[in-house]
C-alpha cells in the first residue's frame, strides 16, 4: 500500500508571502506548457475528477493547474455549471498551493480545527469541511497541480480513499504526459528532417508511459510480463497489461487489446488502465469492475472501431491442505480465454461469458472462478499471440493448439522463463514479423521446496 504522506505545512499570510516553489520559472514554465490554463472542461478531466468524487463521497471534486496567481480549476464537480472565469481561485486563497509547495499529498479530515490551513481564505468561503488532494506533475516532474476531494462537513478519509485519489493524479499526470508526448510526435512529424527511427522512439516510449515500468511482485508469486510491438514498433498500438493491489492480501491482474492504433488507441488505453485501478480495489467482482469500464468508454463517445477486449483476474493469498496458493475470479470480454497449467502438464482454459467493451451498454459479462495450487500457472495473453502467421501466409496462425502444447511442456520453468519461451517461440513462427503487437503475462505460484 503507498504511504500517505501529509504536507508539513509552512504558513503563508498573502500573495507576497507564497513560498518561492509556486513562482519558480521552470515550474510555471511547465505549468503553461501544458496549455490547460484558461480552457474549458474536457471528458477525460471530468471523468476522472468524478471518480475522485464517487469513491470518496465528496461532493466536490477539483482537478486543478496551479500558476503564480490562481488555482484554475480544469475540472470541478459540485459547483454546477461555471463560466471559464468562474473556474478558479486567488493562489494564496486556495489549499492547492500548499501542495504545490511541498510537491507532496495534503490531507485534511476537520479544516476548521486544522491550524495548517484554518485561515486559509477558501476554507470559510467556500464552506470547506475537510480536503484531501494530491500533486499532479509534469513529464519532467514539476508540481503542476492537485487531484482533490473537498467535503463541507469533516471526513476521516479512508486509506482506500486516499489511494484512489493517489491513482486519480496518476492518472492524470499520465494524461498530461500523453499530450505532450503527442505533441512532440507531431511536431516530428511536421519537419521533414524526422527520421524513421526517431518516429520509431517515439511511439515506443509512448507505448511505454501505458505499461507499468516495474510489474508488481505479490508475495509468495512469480509473476513475468512482456510487451512486443507488431513489425518495427513505429505504430502506437492498444495492447497493455497491469497487476497492482487492491487489498492487504488481494491483486488484480489485467490485460487488454484495443482496436485500431495511434493517439486514439492510447487514450482509450490510459483510460482502460486507470479506470481500473481507480475502480478495482472497491470490490472483489472483475466484471463488475469491467461494467464499469464498459459504461466509461461509451461516456467518452470513442470514435467508431474503438472498442476493447480484455480480461480481468482479481485473487487472493489462500491456504489449503495443499499448501499455499491463490484463489480469484476471472472474467473475459471478447478476449482469448486465460490458460491455466497445472503441475503436471495438463492445461485448461479459464474464460467467462462477456461481449467487447464499448459498444454495448450491456456487455453480457460473467465470471469464472479458479485456484493456483503450487507449482500451477496462469497465462494471460492477447490475439497476437494466436494469430501469429509467417510472412505472407495469414491462413497459417500459430493458434491455440500450438500455445497449449507450448505451455504444457514449461515444466520447471519460472514466469520469466515462460513469458521468455512463449515470446522467442511465436517471434521464430512469424519469422520476427508479426501483423499485431503481443502481451502477455504469467501468474504462478511457485512448487512446495522438497523436504
Amino acid at each position: 500500500m503507498e504511504a500517505v504522506v501529509t504536507v508539513n505545512v509552512i504558513r503563508f499570510k498573502g500573495p507576497d508571502d507564497l513560498p518561492p516553489r509556486v513562482f519558480d520559472p521552470v515550474r510555471l514554465a511547465a505549468v503553461r506548457a501544458t496549455g490547460l490554463l484558461d480552457t474549458g472542461p474536457e471528458t477525460v478531466f471530468d471523468d476522472l475528477a468524478h471518480l475522485a468524487a464517487s469513491a470518496t463521497g465528496a461532493p466536490m471534486a477539483f482537478i486543478t493547474v496551479v500558476d503564480e496567481r490562481r488555482s484554475f480549476w480544469k475540472s470541478v464537480i459540485g459547483l454546477g455549471d461555471l463560466g471559464l472565469d468562474e473556474r478558479q481561485n486567488a493562489v494564496e486563497a486556495s489549499l492547492c498551493h500548499l501542495v504545490v509547495a511541498a510537491d507532496e499529498p495534503l490531507i485534511v479530515a476537520d479544516a476548521a480545527a486544522d491550524p495548517r490551513v484554518n485561515d486559509v481564505s477558501s476554507v470559510t468561503r467556500m464552506g470547506i469541511g475537510a480536503w484531501a488532494g494530491y500533486p499532479i506533475h509534469a513529464p519532467d516532474g514539476q508540481v503542476l497541480g492537485t487531484v482533490c476531494a473537498v467535503d463541507t462537513v469533516p471526513h476521516a478519509w479512508s486509506e482506500q480513499e486516499i489511494r484512489t485519489l493517489a491513482t486519480l493524479a496518476r492518472a492524470v499526470t499520465g494524461e498530461i504526459a500523453l499530450r505532450e508526448a503527442v505533441r512532440r510526435m507531431s511536431a516530428q512529424m511536421a519537419d521533414l528532417r524526422t527520421t524513421f527511427r526517431e518516429s520509431q522512439a517515439l511511439a515506443r516510449s509512448l507505448q511505454d508511459s501505458l505499461l507499468p515500468p516495474i510489474l508488481a511482485a505479490p508475495p509468495g508469486l512469480d509473476t513475468a510480463a512482456a510487451y512486443l510491438p507488431a513489425g518495427h514498433g513505429a505504430l502506437v498500438l492498444g495492447d497493455f497489461y497491469d497487476l497492482f493491489a487492491v487489498g492487504p492480501s488481494s491483486w488484480c491482474a489485467i490485460l487488454g487489446d484495443v482496436a485500431g492504433h495511434g493517439v486514439q488507441a492510447a487514450k482509450v488505453t490510459a483510460l482502460a488502465r486507470y479506470t481500473v485501478r481507480a475502480d478495482a480495489p472497491r470490490h472483489f467482482s472483475p466484471a463488475q469492475v469491467l461494467a464499469q469500464l464498459n459504461s466509461a468508454l461509451i461516456a467518452q463517445q470513442i470514435i467508431d472501431q474503438q472498442f476493447l477486449t480484455v480480461v480481468c483476474a482479481i485473487f487472493r493469498d489462500q491456504k489449503d491442505a495443499e499448501g499455499t496458493g491463490v484463489t480469484g475470479v476471472l472474467s473475459t470480454a471478447g478476449h482469448p480465454s486465460a490458460l491455466l497449467r497445472r503441475a503436471d502438464g495438463q492445461v485448461e482454459e479459464v474464460r467467462s461469458n462477456g461481449a467487447i467493451l464499448g459498444v454495448f451498454p450491456d456487455a453480457g459479462l460473467g465470471s469464472a472462478r479458479f485456484t493456483l495450487h503450487p507449482g500451477d500457472t496462469l497465462l494471460l495473453y492477447t490475439d497476437g499471440v494466436t494469430e501469429a502467421h509467417p510472412p505472407r501466409d495469414a491462413a497459417t496462425m500459430f493458434g491455440e493448439k500450438r500455445l497449449t502444447e507450448l505451455l504444457a511442456d514449461c515444466h520447471g520453468l519460472e514466469a520469466a522463463q515462460i513469458v521468455e519461451r512463449v515470446s522467442h517461440t511465436v517471434l521464430d513462427f512469424c519469422h520476427h514479423d508479426s501483423a499485431d503487437d503481443i502481451a502477455l503475462l504469467v501468474i504462478r505460484v511457485p512448487p512446495e521446496p522438497q523436504n
